[in-house]
C-alpha cells in the first residue's frame, strides 16, 4: 500500500550487504494526477540530510527493471501509472547510517503537450519527508 507522501518510507533502505554498502534506495510515488510516460521524466534529484545526489548520477528501478539517467529519454513506451512507485537508486559508498534522515526530492518532467522544440522550462516538483531508517 502506498503512503500519502510522495517519498515512501517503506522503500527506504541501504543497498549491498552489511559491511559493503554501495548506496541506498528511495521509493517515490507518482506525484502527478495521472500516469505519465517515463520518457517525459527529466530525472529525480535526491537530498538526504543536506547532501545532494543529482538525477544524472542516480539509477531508476521502474517496473522491475533498472535504468540509468541517460536511458530515460528513450523509454517512450514505458509508462509510470498512478498508484505505483519507482525506486531511485543512489550511489553512496557505505550507505546511510541507521537513524532519522530528512529526505528531499525534486522531480523534473516535461509537459507532454509541447513538441521538443517548444518545450518550456521543466516543471520542478519538490517534496520532502523525514524518514526513520
Amino acid at each position: 500500500m502506498l503512503e500519502r507522501s510522495h517519498v515512501q518510507s517503506s522503500g527506504f533502505a541501504n543497498l549491498g550487504p552489511e559491511g559493503a554498502r554501495t548506496g541506498f534506495r528511495v521509493r517515490f510515488r507518482q506525484p502527478n494526477y495521472r500516469g505519465t510516460r517515463v520518457s517525459l521524466m527529466e530525472g529525480i534529484d535526491v537530498v538526504v540530510d543536506g547532501e545532494p545526489f543529482p538525477a544524472e548520477q542516480n539509477r531508476y528501478l521502474i517496473a522491475g527493471r533498472e535504468y540509468g539517467y541517460a536511458e530515460l529519454d528513450g523509454l517512450t513506451e514505458l509508462r509510470w501509472p498512478v498508484g505505483t512507485a519507482i525506486d531511485i537508486l543512489v550511489e553512496k559508498p557505505g550507505g546511510l547510517e541507521p537513524g532519522v534522515h530528512l529526505v528531499e526530492t525534486v522531480l523534473r518532467y516535461r509537459h507532454p503537450y509541447f513538441p521538443p522544440r517548444f518545450r518550456p522550462i521543466p516543471v520542478q516538483d519538490s517534496r520532502h519527508a523525514t524518514i526513520i531508517f
